[in-house]
């Protein structure tokens, strides 16, 4: 039983890494199925596993629309992931975050054949208090890969393409799976996002070296 409650309509920081900081996707297929799942488990209804939905999507049966969550942003990098998301449903957030986690670990352990916890531990929820930390955090995890020194070219050929809603928040493309308007409407433009989250992440990993507190909300 997890000791937060988590509320409709808040934000929160949600992150984990493998167990043992171990490489949780492999591949361009990990990634493509961890992100299958976040749209397949992201309903009221559950669906099962994957597998059984596309049965269900082949036979055109009505599927649920409402989601659990909203996804602001995301970030996947080999051996952990960030995610900032709002609960769009009662308790959706847990019942999104184990159905995914769940799911993930059953497909990875039968392609690697390996058994037992493939994260470390629950995966950490971090509210998000105020409207600063909701701009700092977006740009924190959308630029994540460089946080840790990964060209995102380099993280594209391993893993595929997007690996990070960077692209999205800079109109790069044309998706639209995070709901990205309450971070870019307070924007004038792309662009202006863009100098606002590179000045941001600069000063975040300054700051985070010497603050304990910054150390807990932007970790990983």
């Amino acid at each position: 039983m997890r000791k937060e409650v988590f509320a409709n309509g808040e934000f929160y920081h949600i992150f984990n890494r493998g167990v043992d900081k171990r490489e949780i996707f492999s591949d361009n297929l990990d990634s493509k199925r961890f992100f299958q799942g976040m749209i397949e488990f992201n309903v009221i209804q559950p669906i099962g596993s994957i597998y059984e939905n596309s049965f269900l999507r082949n036979k055109n049966k009505k599927t649920d629309t409402q989601k659990l969550v909203n996804l602001i942003c995301y970030c996947i990098n080999p051996n952990h992931y960030h995610f900032l998301l709002e609960q769009a449903n009662d308790f959706g957030l847990e019942k999104f975050m184990h159905r995914l986690g769940v799911g993930y670990t059953k497909y990875f352990n039968n392609k690697y054949k390996r058994t037992g916890s493939l994260f470390q531990g629950n995966f950490k929820a971090v509210h998000v208090d105020s409207n600063e930390y909701l701009l700092h955090l977006s740009a924190y995890i959308n630029l994540n890969h460089k946080v840790h020194h990964i060209e995102l070219g380099n993280l594209v050929s391993k893993l595929g393409v997007p690996k990070t809603s960077l692209g999205e928040y800079m109109g790069e493309n044309s998706e639209n799976f995070c709901k990205k308007e309450i971070i870019l409407n307070q924007f004038k433009t792309f662009k202006e996002y863009e100098k606002f989250a590179y000045s941001s992440l600069k000063d975040i990993v300054k700051r985070r070296a010497e603050d304990s507190v910054l150390d807990t909300l932007f970790t990983e």
